[in-house]
């Protein structure tokens, strides 16, 4: 059996043929009991070999109501556990990827099958990294926002990612990988996460490029975050925040529901906030000030992303003032005019490209644009000023699942960028077939191309270009790659229109 010696102890990891997986190894230690809420403490040594071959326990969750949101496997407050897969752990220097997955910063763990890194690991000849982070409550309530004094720390579930990539700078070497040569990359509050970290202090020099995909990163106030917490504490029955720090993990969970049931579609309650000190300042700004200089930087969202959540809700016809009512709710500060020539703008590209244009689908284009797009362009434009290796892609595939009812949706590139479209269920929501093979093919040797050189260009899909203002150069992923200028322009104008 492979074996890999750290310095906190010996790990035995699985032959899988053509590569070596170790799972459930700890980075850091449990965050539980006066350790809840605090920066990671660096993981406990253990005598002899330990077994990683299960992986470790996801952060505690509630459960979703979509499938594959929520962690498959065991749970526990005890989760800061990784998993690597090497095609060998040789001395060789392989370029190292390291995932963050999303999950609104609620759900989710970096072990379930969708995330198999063995085959992007193989592919590339490449080590892959996948993490579990504190989540929810347990990660972003930051209540040292309301209990000073105590060594407790805000953005927990944030400095989790960076005592990971500490654990990758000091011990990947020893699995075959180059700790000179990270890179980041994360999908939703994967990639807001990813965002994050371009912003935050402490993480500077532990990785090296960063790929995003459909999210950018947005923090909360500390007063934002402060009332969540006296929010949890209320719908746990404290008398104050204190007894949230020796309240059990099953109540403060139920707690967490509890808050979260009241939030809008789209809104985050527990997420990372700018405290002055982890997070000095927003993401974006922090980007647009030349914080995540010298670091390749691509990003990208899929056509239709709210689509997976919509496709989800009953919704009845909207007739055209209901529709310009309900984009007003989504921009308040929008004129009706500029509603009106959104509608129009975004009905004519979603006609001339044969796409569905009823009003309920131009109201999901609107918000994709607006909730998604928008945001990721803005990251890009602000890291080119300060990195020309900035790259834009856009995914248009649509998913066969539903009678096509949900397009190129949120989350449906994951399949094709791990190679994974044989994990449960993808077979219905990513499609099967050459095509399907071809583009999952296209997608991950794009990301490995990035990976190693920092330019995700590769004889499959062509040259693709540096985004800037005035090209809009974007590599398009569907069952024929290439890359477009401005593509979807319509769209992305309209949206600009409705934010002034």
């Amino acid at each position: 059996m492979p074996t890999v010696e750290t310095s906190f102890g010996r790990l035995e990891g699985l032959s899988r043929g053509d590569h070596v997986a170790f799972y459930g190894v700890p980075f850091a230690a449990p965050p539980v009991g006066p350790l809840r809420w605090r920066a990671p403490m660096p993981p406990v040594a253990w005598p002899g070999t330990r077994p990683a071959k299960v992986a470790g326990p996801a952060a505690r969750q509630t459960g979703h109501p979509i499938p594959g949101f929520a962690a498959s496997g065991p749970q526990s407050e005890d989760c800061l556990y990784l998993n690597v897969f090497t095609p060998g752990c040789d001395g060789a220097r392989r370029p190292v990827m390291f995932w963050i997955h999303g999950g609104g910063f609620t759900h989710g763990s970096g072990s379930e099958a969708l995330y198999d890194g063995g085959r992007l690991a193989r592919r590339g000849d490449l080590v892959v990294v996948t993490i579990n982070y504190r989540l929810g409550a347990f990660g972003y309530a930051h209540p040292a926002t309301r209990i000073p004094g105590r060594g407790l720390a805000n953005n927990c579930g944030q400095l989790d990612a960076i005592a990971a990539l500490r654990w990758v700078h000091e011990h990947i070497g020893a699995f075959g990988g180059d700790p000179g040569n990270v890179t980041i990359f994360g999908e939703s509050a994967g990639a807001a996460s990813v965002g994050t970290l371009l912003a935050m202090p402490g993480a500077r020099g532990l990785f090296h490029k960063a790929i995003l995909q459909s999210g950018a990163g947005r923090a909360a106030s500390l007063e934002a975050a402060g009332e969540v917490v006296d929010r949890l504490a209320g719908a746990a029955g404290l008398a104050s925040a204190e007894g949230l720090l020796t309240l059990s993990d099953d109540r403060l969970l139920e707690a967490q529901s509890a808050v979260a049931a009241s939030r809008g579609f789209g809104t985050l309650l527990f997420a990372p906030v700018v405290d002055g000190e982890t997070l000095p300042m927003q993401p974006l700004d922090a980007v647009a000030a030349g914080a995540a200089a010298g670091i390749p930087v691509m990003v990208g969202t899929n056509r239709d992303e709210v689509k997976l959540f919509t496709a989800m809700q009953r919704r009845e016809p909207l007739d055209d003032a209901a529709l310009e009512r309900a984009i007003a709710g989504m921009f308040p500060g929008a004129t009706a005019a500029a509603i009106r020539e959104a509608i129009a703008a975004v009905r004519g590209s979603r006609s001339r490209r044969g796409l569905p244009a009823e009003n309920l689908d131009l109201l999901d284009a609107i918000w994709s644009e607006g909730m998604f797009r928008a945001n990721a362009l803005r990251l890009a434009l602000a890291q080119r000023q300060h990195e020309e290796r900035t790259y834009v892609y856009l995914f248009t595939y649509a998913s066969p699942a539903k009678g096509g009812a949900l397009g190129a949706c949120h989350a449906l590139e994951m399949p094709f960028v791990f190679g994974t479209l044989d994990a449960p269920g993808q077979d219905r929501f990513a499609g099967t077939g050459p095509d399907v093979e071809r583009l999952s093919a296209n997608m991950m040797d794009a990301w490995i191309a990035f990976a190693r050189t920092g330019d995700p260009s590769h004889e499959g899909i062509g040259r693709w270009d540096p985004y800037d203002a005035e090209r809009r150069p974007t590599m398009v992923f569907d069952r024929e790659c290439g890359l477009a200028g401005d593509p979807y322009g319509e769209e992305r104008l309209a949206a600009a229109g409705l934010t002034g």
